[in-house]
């Protein structure tokens, strides 16, 4: 990775990175997140806003050649094998070709994808997925927030369902995550059994804040976390 020169934008400062793509071999520049904020709040859906431009869509990069995608703790980190490296060309590559511009959702997808066929965990394919989702509110698309919600929600379901697929300690809150993605796509009834469920997951005081947030958007729903 080859850094050039810093772009200062308001309340976010981010950096041009040369990348080399481990699919295709390019050599492309995209932009990095140096230093942000949270001064824009936190949604109840642990989804964090900057006062200023938005960090998220810097926070993955695409390769330009052939739609690789990662983000910036994966890239060029993570192994890809040759049959990993055929869906990317068989599959992502093909949407680079189309007239409209890649959005950061698809971005997101596209890395969560690339983790599911590299056979990662389900933790962290539904974080790709949940950034797709918050990047969807941003750009206004309703059905594709619902639809990566679901996924996030399938996602995390099996990680919970299995002995180690999530760390002790981070236990309540994806089992409040799960409950509040449900009611926000509407199914109150899971998003209460899933709120219910967050008192049996909290072992230490760390976790007491996720029940209370899971009973507050049980009985009182909020859009902000406060």
């Amino acid at each position: 990775m080859y850094i050039t020169c810093a772009v200062e934008v308001p309340m976010t400062t981010l950096q041009q990175v040369e990348l080399v793509c481990p699919v295709c071999e390019s050599r492309f520049k995209s932009q990095e997140v140096v230093s942000t904020n949270a001064f824009g709040g936190r949604r109840t859906d642990l989804h964090e806003r900057a006062a200023g431009t938005q960090p998220l869509p810097y926070r993955v990069y695409m390769c330009s050649e052939c739609g690789y995608s990662a983000i910036p703790g994966d890239f060029g980190r993570l192994e890809i094998d040759e049959q990993v490296k055929e869906r990317v060309i068989e599959i992502i590559k093909p949407r680079l070709g189309q007239s409209e511009p890649v959005t950061a959702s698809e971005k997101y997808e596209f890395a969560a994808k690339i983790l599911e066929w590299s056979g990662h965990g389900a933790e962290f394919i539904a974080n790709r997925y949940l950034r797709a989702a918050w990047s969807c509110v941003e750009e206004g698309d309703v059905e594709a927030e619902r639809y990566f919600r679901l996924k996030v929600i399938a996602k995390l379901g099996e990680a919970l369902g299995t002995f180690d697929g999530v760390e002790r300690n981070q236990r309540a809150m994806y089992t409040y995550l799960v409950g509040e993605l449900w009611r926000r796509v509407g199914d109150n009834r899971l998003a209460a059994e899933w709120f219910n469920r967050v008192e049996s997951e909290v072992l230490d005081p760390s976790g007491e804040k996720w029940l209370k947030f899971a009973r507050q958007q049980r009985d009182c729903p909020r859009e902000w976390l406060s």
